[in-house]
């Protein structure tokens, strides 16, 4: 059996290589390779076939958790399209962003502070929103527009709002335990 390691994620699980992704079909394909490529398939192989199979199996791993995620998604795009999001050493945002940012922090705060979780659960949902949001225009930039520069602001953006959505994580379980 042979498996190229020189294609990208998309190419590996047959899949376009857009933003907007059919989820059931990287599952489908992901389970199948998974079939396919699970060392234990390949107990009774000689040496190169274990290794192979472990190198396939990790390299399809790899690939299904970056195309899974909708962050890890768009940035591995950008990268395919030449586009660093620059998320560690770019830092400015659009004022009006870093003030909702605030405001969502004190939207947290108050709701841990008063252990107020229907409040706490009401952030999450409207964030979530927020989230779907950037995901839709995501999707319009990269994949219809290739607007590449302006999507990694994009991607930027979206990772303040993973660390605002694992702080109400974090304070709806300080409240419920």
């Amino acid at each position: 059996m042979n498996f190229d390691f020189n294609q990208n994620h998309f190419d590996v699980f047959q899949l376009p290589a857009v933003f907007a992704l059919d989820a059931k079909a990287l599952e489908a394909q992901y389970r199948a390779l998974q079939a396919t490529w699970h060392p234990d398939r390949f107990a009774g192989s000689d040496d190169a076939q274990k290794r192979l199979s472990l190198q396939v199996a990790t390299r399809l791993n790899e690939g299904y958790q970056t195309l899974k995620s909708p962050v890890s998604r768009a940035r591995y795009l950008l990268q395919l399209n030449g586009v660093d999001t620059q998320e560690e050493t770019n830092t400015a945002m659009p004022m009006d962003f870093l003030m909702n940012q605030m405001i969502w922090r004190e939207h947290i705060a108050e709701g841990k502070a008063s252990q107020n979780v229907e409040r706490l659960e009401e952030l999450n949902h409207e964030l979530r929103e927020e989230i779907g949001a950037l995901e839709d225009e995501l999707s319009r930039l990269i994949d219809r527009e290739s607007r590449y520069a302006d999507a990694a602001m994009i991607v930027r953006k979206m990772r303040f709002m993973e660390k605002l959505d694992q702080e109400i994580g974090n304070a709806i379980e300080s409240v419920l335990y």
